[in-house]
């Protein structure tokens, strides 16, 4: 495994461009480096709360015989949204969390302390008014052992393009001017995916799958299992097929922007970082306008550090104009 504190050091400039309607935000960072800290303010409720709400959907059992199925998501609405108010838009980012958790566990997990971030953030003009998705790849009949779970994340992103982002989507003011497939993918540069452990492992799966509906990816803590498993994560060849999406799908131009993270003290840091070096290594293949990798100083696996990723993160998805 190379140094990556030596990348640490290095100035590379990133420019992320973070489309609105006419407008056009650029945002400089190295490409490596250690995560900013959140303000300990941002942990308290703001004078602007947003409100959660719970959100049930169609969908299918796509482990068992695409049997019919019922499942839940919750949304994070930014304070100010309005039902009837059709004209005004917002951007949308997807999250998911890892083994053996549920929907909506990004707005109630530490006394709301995610929900209070997107609130101060927006209220501060570090981003623009933003919905949030906190969804799961479990349904009613799910197994929650390990592979179980593996085999369910692996199936999402049928869920994603086929049930919820158009549930969601023909329910809330997205960028999406219809849920067609193609009004959706016509909205992607408003839209992003995060997830954490095995939420990262399906970050990188939506990225394999669908760059056509998502520009913004945040996997956290977690490297692409497209190939392997936990313990067999098969990195050279993992990072040769999202380099053959990226050609394949012109992505250099069409635009995407990958912000991985983990924290140094992370359980799984070394898988993290054997992604990050081999990514990293590839001259000019992902350079720092799409890919840069950063951790938290001391940041292990959990909440706190998945916190700090969004702080930083979300600005250079959706940062004000």
């Amino acid at each position: 495994m190379k140094k990556l504190i030596t990348m640490i050091l290095a100035a590379l400039a990133l420019t992320v461009g973070s489309l609105a309607e006419g407008a056009e935000t650029t945002m400089k960072i190295p490409q490596t480096g250690m995560t900013k800290p959140m303000p300990t303010a941002y942990t308290a409720p703001s004078e602007h709360p947003g409100t959660v709400v719970q959100v049930e959907y169609d969908s299918q059992d796509y482990l068992r015989g695409d049997a019919p199925v019922t499942k839940t998501a919750w949304v994070y609405l930014p304070y100010g949204y309005d039902e009837s108010d059709a004209e005004t838009r917002y951007d949308i980012i997807y999250l998911m969390h890892g083994w053996g958790g549920a929907a909506g566990e990004y707005f109630y997990i530490g006394d709301g302390m995610i929900k209070n971030m997107l609130d101060h953030m927006i209220e501060n003009g570090e981003i623009r008014p933003v919905i949030a998705v906190s969804a799961t790849f479990y349904n009613e009949n799910s197994d929650r052992d390990f592979g179980a779970s593996e085999d369910a994340l692996r199936e999402f992103h049928r869920d994603f393009t086929d049930h919820l982002m158009p549930a969601i989507e023909g329910t809330f003011h997205t960028y999406a001017a219809s849920t067609s497939p193609e009004d959706l993918a016509a909205a992607r540069d408003h839209r992003a995916f995060g997830g954490f452990s095995l939420g990262s492992v399906t970050t990188w799966m939506e990225f394999c799958h669908d760059t056509d509906y998502i520009r913004y990816f945040l996997p956290m803590s977690g490297s692409s299992w497209y190939y392997g498993t936990y313990g067999d994560f098969q990195t050279v060849r993992n990072v040769d097929y999202v380099q053959q999406i990226v050609e394949e799908n012109d992505l250099n131009n069409r635009g995407y922007f990958i912000y991985h993270a983990v924290g140094t003290e992370d359980v799984v840091k070394g898988q993290t970082l054997m992604m990050a070096d081999e990514m990293l290594s590839r001259d000019g293949a992902f350079p720092p306008e799409h890919y840069v990798f950063y951790q938290k100083e001391g940041g292990h696996h959990d909440f706190d550090a998945v916190q700090e990723f969004m702080f930083n993160a979300l600005p250079l998805f959706f940062g004000q104009d």
